[in-house]
This record gives structure tokens, sequence and C-alpha cells, in this order.
């Protein structure tokens, strides 16, 4: 029945049909002394290998080499074994169902060793395991016994004996136990791997009157004679029975303290101070005193005293609190992140008691107060404004202190509502103008010409400043371009903003400056005035030359108004006091319009003024509409004077 039990388990592995060359047996098997033990086994060959000549198999043992010529321990060919082995071995598996279970009869601690086995399977087909099992051969039972045996703790003595013998069970009896208080008996049986394990356990409260005594375990077979002893003497090791320690006590930074520690035990135990993993005093006494002098918050913590006499250890804790005021914070580094970056902020000081802690950007509050040795500033997703300083102030009732550090944001460019083009006196003027970090670069783009733009050449201005992480570029087109229905510059300007984080290129909308435009309004107006008032002028000079040369008003034809205008202007005298109010009259002109424009003479007429140049005033032109025109009537009179030219259409 036992064997059945046994070889059920192997032979579910067997039905394994994708199995190589493999073995199992108990890695571990023990037996007593002149009793017997079975060492199951099981082994696998290769599915495609069909053993021609029958299964045969060989145990060696020490080593698995059958040219080092190990001692043969069963051999199902013959009967040759060696000298120690004869008539003690038997196979108790069926090989041809690949069951390799050895038995060995009366064994000795000679025999203590590994185990091999090696299948033949006919020709080639020959191969020696190399997993073993490993026998051990007892001479009395094993007894397991704690390292220390402390005086009043429940004490657990176990007997075990080993029950690999099919023919024989063993029995356990305690031995010296009538001197115990209480004394408690249990068994156990334990069967691993196919190896089993008889065990008896003795429970009792030692006391240190059985310091010394002696226990015995027995194991024996019934039927038999084989008995089997183990004797051992309890050594019971007294622990102190207290120990006695200042109360936890707080002291001011600076100051001296002392604490004391007291120890009952038998004999005088060793006393040693300890903070920490640190010893910081010791003696062999029933009381020690340990001296702080000038306590630092470093001194704050857990004090222990330790009372060990070498058969037992009792300590007892006080708990040294220093206070002082808070120290400099622990904050993060100073540190650069993009836009939309989760962030987490710490910060750490030391203090007693434990100080407030308050999250402040560039002098505002932000955050919670916290009243903690840490504080941590969650930022889910930082934004450009988050950029700036960040300072963490610790505060408790002896004293404050502070750290901060800078973050810097880093994001994507964005165009500034003032971007557009106008119009100005050299044509049109665009202007671009982005933030972002890094400082974005700024380029133009002219799709009717594709023509990029980022520096000056002999048609563009281009212009650029940074001013923080803002930037601003410029060009001017000297050219206006083609005019379009309402009569302005028809202007095709894209701008390109780009940093490491991104690019956005953006058409630029043509708009009139309200500066200029009034400009515009007043240079019309002024010319029209100007244009009036110097043909008022005129008639009224030639008015009065006539009334001087003795021909009446009436009499006036302008059929030659060049020619007439040059007899006139003989009087030098005359034409000076005329040139001067006409110089006059244009200085006053000018003023005008630097008061409307609102710059010093950056004045750009439009319409027929538009090709004018600011200059000085040298001559008038004047159009008459009807009048007759005739050849020659320019240039000089025949004095040298200048005249002014009248033009018929």
């Amino acid at each position: 029945m036992w064997c059945l039990e046994l070889l059920i388990p192997l032979l579910l592995i067997i039905n394994d049909g994708s199995c190589q060359w493999n073995v199992w047996v108990p890695r571990d098997i023990s037996a007593m002394t002149n009793s017997c033990v079975v060492i199951p086994c099981t082994f696998m060959y290769p599915s495609g290998i069909r053993p021609y000549r029958g299964t045969h198999g060989i145990w060696y043992f020490g080593q698995p080499y059958p040219q080092l010529f190990p001692p043969v321990v069963f051999k199902s060919r013959t009967d040759v074994v060696h000298e120690s082995y004869k008539g003690r071995t038997k196979l108790l598996g069926d090989l041809h169902q690949r069951n390799c279970t050895l038995l060995i009869n009366n064994i000795g601690t000679e025999h203590s060793g590994r185990y091999y086995f090696r299948a033949d399977l006919g020709g080639a087909n020959m191969y020696t395991y190399p997993d073993f099992s490993e026998l051990k051969v007892l001479d009395q039972p094993n007894i397991d016994v704690p390292e220390e045996i402390v005086s009043d703790e429940s004490l657990e003595l176990t007997c075990y004996a080993p029950d690999n013998c099919p023919d024989m069970t063993p029995e356990i009896q305690w031995m010296y136990t009538d001197y115990l208080p209480d004394p408690e008996f249990s068994s156990d049986y334990l069967e691993e791997s196919n190896t089993a394990v008889l065990s008896s356990t003795l429970t009792f409260i030692p006391r240190p009157m059985h310091n010394g005594q002696l226990l015995g375990c027995r194991v024996y077979y019934p039927n038999t004679t084989l008995v089997y002893e183990r004797l051992i003497s309890l050594d019971i090791k007294y622990a102190p029975r207290s120990v006695w320690v200042n109360v936890s006590s707080e002291v001011m930074e600076g100051s001296s303290v002392m604490l004391h520690c007291e120890v009952d035990s038998n004999p005088s135990p060793r006393i040693s101070w300890m903070f920490g993993d640190q010893e910081l005093l010791w003696d062999t006494a029933s009381n020690v005193s340990l001296s702080l002098d000038d306590v630092t918050p470093a001194q704050e913590g857990i004090y222990t005293c330790v009372g060990d006499n070498g058969y037992g250890l009792m300590n007892t804790s006080l708990y040294l609190a220093v206070k002082y005021p808070p120290r400099e914070p622990v904050v993060n580094d100073s540190m650069t992140v993009q836009e939309g970056s989760s962030l987490a902020l710490h910060c750490s000081t030391q203090g007693s008691p434990a100080p407030t802690l308050t999250w402040l950007k560039d002098g505002e509050l932000v955050g919670t107060i916290t009243a903690d040795a840490l504080s941590v500033l969650q930022i889910a997703e930082i934004t450009p404004q988050g950029d700036g300083q960040y300072r963490c102030l610790a505060e408790n009732e002896h004293g404050r202190a502070s750290s901060s550090f800078n973050i810097t944001v880093e994001y994507a460019p964005v165009l500034l509502e003032e971007s557009k083009c106008t119009v100005v006196r050299e044509g049109v003027q665009c202007v671009c103008i982005a933030t972002g970090n890094p400082e974005p670069t700024i380029e133009f783009y002219l799709p009717d010409l594709n023509i990029t733009i980022n520096e000056t050449d002999g048609r563009y201005n281009y212009y650029t400043h940074t001013d923080g992480h803002t930037s601003t570029g410029m060009i001017k087109l000297r050219e206006k371009g083609e005019r379009v229905d309402n009569g302005g510059p028809a202007v095709n300007v894209h701008c390109s903003i780009y940093n490491m984080y991104g690019r956005e290129s953006v058409h630029l909308e043509l708009q009139q400056e309200k500066k200029y435009m009034m400009a515009v309004i007043v240079g019309t107006i002024g010319g029209v005035a100007v244009i009036a008032f110097i043909i008022a002028a005129v008639r009224y000079v030639g008015h009065n030359n006539k009334k001087e040369n003795g021909n009446p008003r009436q009499d006036v034809v302008l059929e030659n108004p060049a020619l007439y205008y040059s007899a006139v202007k003989k009087d030098k005298q005359n034409l000076r006091k005329k040139v001067l109010k006409t110089e006059l009259l244009g200085s006053k002109f000018n003023s005008i319009l630097e008061e409307t424009t609102g710059e010093d003479g950056d004045y750009q007429p439009v319409g027929s003024m538009a090709g004018l140049e600011k200059q000085e005033l040298n001559y008038a032109a004047l159009e008459f509409i009807g009048a007759r025109p005739r050849e020659g009537a320019s240039g000089r009179g025949d004095d040298g004077s200048n005249y002014s030219e009248i033009k018929a259409k």
C-alpha cells in the first residue's frame, strides 16, 4: 500500500510524452542506522528512443561518471555490486514503467552520501542523470533547540526521526520531564518529496532554576531492538528584570541636560546609553548617568538605555526634544520649464516646534500655509504667467527663515495685436511684434516676389529689437506697389515667428494710421490754400505793377502771362519783397504741418502732391484752364531776374 501511494504521482509524470533525459529523486533523505531506506526515483528519456534490448538501470554512489569507476549500488543486468552493498539493495520500481525506486537495507553511517541513477536503453542510449539524492544516516535523533532559551518565555523543543523504511515505523518518547512545570507534548508527521519525518514537540515555560537540567529524546522501533537516544542540557538565560530612565523632556538649544539609567538584574549588567545606532557611554554597574552640554538640534531624538548581562537584555527609551528657530529652507534649484509642464515645488526645513511654511511668488501669496517640515506646491500646467521668483518662508515662535529660486517658463511664440502694415512717407511700413521664450525670431515673407526678408537689402529696410521675451521686427517697403480700387497700395506681407517650441506665420493687414490720415487731410487743404494764396498774390503784384506803368487794369490781356510777368520783375527791389513774402508763407505752412503730424517735418503728401520733396521754394507753378500757351515763355528775364512760369492746358 505504501509503495502504491508513492508511485501514483510518479506515474502521472511519466505520461508527459514531450520529455527529454530527466530524472526525479528527493534531494535529501535520511534514515536511522541499521534500519532501511527507500529512495523514490522516476526517470524519463526522449520519446523517439525505442529500447531494443529492454530497459536497464544502474545506481552509483558518490559520483555519476562511470569512467571513474564509482561504487555500484545496484545493477539490473547483473548482481555485481560494491562490497558494501551486497545483499542490501533491491529495485522496487519497474524500469519498463520508468520507475527506478531503490531500497537499501541495514544501512550504516558509511552509506551516507550521494546516489546517482544511470539509464541503459541499449547501444549508445545510455545516460547518467546529473541530479542526485543525498542520504543522511543518523545514529541519534535530531532535537531542534532554539539558539537562546530565555527564562519565563515559552520554549518548544522538537525531536525528529526519519520514517523512510516501509517495514519499520518509529516512535518517539521524551525523557527527564518530571521536573518541568506543565509540560505539553504533540506529534506531527511531515511528508515532503516522498520522504517522511516523524516529530514530537515538547512545550513548557522554563524558569531560572531549570538552567543546566537534562532533557532527552528516545526513538525506537517496535518489535525490534533498535533504540536511539539524545540528551541536551538546558541553558536558561536571564534577561534584566527592569530598566528605569528619566521621563522624556524638552530643552532649549544651547542648554545642558543629565540622563539617568538604573537596571535591576543579576548578575550586574553592562549598561549602554545609545543614541540611534551610536553608543555614547557604557559601564558595568547598576546605574549610569549621561551628561549632555550645549545641546544642539542634532542631539534631539531617542536615547535608549540598554542593560545586557550576557543572558538577555532589556532596554527603555526616552525622547529629548530640542527647541530652535527654523533653519534656512531647502527648495528646488532654479529651473527652466516648458509651458504646460506639471511641477512639484518642494520646501523642507527644520525647526522646533514645527514651523509654518508659506509659498510666495514675486511677493504674493500662492498655495496654502502648512505647519510641517515639508511643503509641496503643485502646479498642474504652468503658464507663461508662472514665470518669476518663488520663495518659501518658514516661521515658528523662535524665528523665521526663507529661501527662493526662479522659474523660467519657455513657450511657443505668440503674435501680438500691434502687428500690422501702415502707410508711411517712404511707402509701406510693416511691424511684427511677438512674445515667446526663447525670444522668437522674426522673418518677413513676400509671396508675390517669393522673397524672405531677414536682413537689409537695396529695396527693403529690415530692423529687429528684443526686449525681454518680446521681439519686434519691422520692414519698410520703399515701393508702394500697385493701386487697388480704393486707391491705396496693394500689400501682401507675411510675418513668420518661431523659436524651438513652435512656428506661426500670419498675413499682416494694411491699416491707415490716424496720424498719417490727419497729415493727408491737412496737407491737401493746406496745399489748396497755398495755391490760392499764390494766385491772389500774383494778381495783386501784377495789378500794382500795371498801375506803376500807367496801364489801367481793364486793359490787361493774359495772352502771354510769362512775358508779362518777366517785364514786371525788372524791378529787383520789388521782386525781393515778393520772394521774401513767398518764403515766409512756405515756412509758416511747414510749421502748420509739423504741428498737425506731430513729427519734425516727416510729412508725406498724397495724391497729386505725392511726388514733392521737402525743400526750399524756388518757384511757383500755376495752371490756368483755358489759357492759350505761348512758345518760349520760360527762363530768366533780360536783366537776369527770376520769373514765374504759367502753363496753360
